[in-house]
């Protein structure tokens, strides 16, 4: 198993944690790992991960070395590591503002903050299916190839990045953008940018 790989995930899951992004046993972590992936085991803390956490698995889920119970959401970082070469780095969690929108049904996709359109250009929200299952890869990759981030209702929040740090980054990005969405609402609601502004915004990417 790569050691800097894992003691990225393990940094980054530790701060997660302190962030208050992956409450208990909640949510997984992986990174590719050339032609495997590493991820968090099943029924690990990602906030509190140690080295025997991680298990490395090939891209049909078997179990190369490291924990021989990989996260049974695998198939989900799986999927969207084939769809993305960009992508080299994934965190699924239950962060409370973001899993406040998904449980409610709501996508993050109104064009109200420059920072999050010029980022993500919009957070799209993924139909409900069974935690772990293959409805769930279904209904969530269909989002993959287009998002870096995306709402699963009922659920959690994906999120995809070239690093383990630039996937955390992003996280944090959009978990505060939540948050301060909620916060809108409590004053009336966030107003929406004009279309000009948002293809000005689009101009500059």
């Amino acid at each position: 198993m790569k050691t800097d790989l894992i003691n990225k995930i393990i940094e980054y899951g530790k701060l997660a944690g302190i962030r208050g992004y992956t409450p208990g046993i909640s949510g997984n972590i992986s990174a590719r790992n050339n032609n495997n992936i590493v991820i968090t085991s099943s029924g690990s803390a990602s906030g509190f991960l140690e080295p025997e956490d991680l298990s490395v698995i090939d891209f049909e889920g078997n179990v190369i070395s490291g924990n021989p119970r990989p996260s049974s959401e695998k198939g989900l970082h799986i999927e969207y590591y084939r769809q993305r070469n960009d992508i080299n780095a994934i965190f699924h969690v239950h962060s409370p503002y973001l899993t406040a929108f998904a449980s409610a049904g709501i996508s993050l996709s109104e064009k109200i903050s420059p920072e999050i359109i010029y980022c993500f250009g919009e957070i799209p929200l993924a139909d409900y299916a069974l935690p772990g299952s293959k409805d769930l890869i279904e209904k969530t990759s269909r989002y993959f190839s287009d998002n870096d981030v995306i709402l699963m209702k009922n659920h959690g929040v994906i999120v995809g990045g070239k690093s383990v740090k630039e996937a955390f980054l992003k996280l944090e990005l959009v978990e505060e953008y939540a948050k301060t969405i909620i916060c809108a609402k409590i004053l009336g609601g966030a107003k929406i940018l004009k279309e000009d502004d948002v293809q000005k915004i689009y101009s500059l990417r």
